[in-house]
């Protein structure tokens, strides 16, 4: 069985820096891509960041220049480097992976439990 196990987010002011981590744990062969997306209240979940296996990096453009993301391929973990943060970043943070749990398994998409991000003075 797969976990994703995320730590980090909190409350923070505007201008302000945050990382979130997400650490990947049981039954891993092999882990395609790891990153972030986010739920706001009333929108769409969407992806913020996410990183190959091989280090090809993806960024919404609206967190480009803001956001980094890093990732461990010994550990099995993803960082988000979030700074300069803005109201507008205030959501859920949800880690995604795409992982093949066993050599004989199929790909599957995990997803973290979330953790909440809010950016208020």
């Amino acid at each position: 069985q797969v976990q994703l196990v995320e730590s980090g987010g909190g409350l923070v002011q505007p201008g302000g820096s945050l990382r979130l981590s997400c650490a990947a744990s049981g039954s891993i062969f092999s882990i395609a891509v790891m990153g972030w997306y986010r739920q706001a209240p009333g929108k769409q979940r969407e992806l913020v960041a996410s990183m190959t296996s091989g280090g090809i990096t993806t960024l919404a453009d609206s967190v480009k220049g803001r956001f980094t993301i890093s990732r461990d391929n010994g550990k099995n973990t993803v960082t988000l480097e979030m700074n300069s943060l803005k109201s507008e970043d205030t959501a859920v943070y949800l880690c995604n992976a795409n992982i093949m749990p066993t050599a004989t398994m199929p790909w599957y998409v995990y997803w973290g439990q979330g953790t909440q991000v809010t950016v208020s003075s």
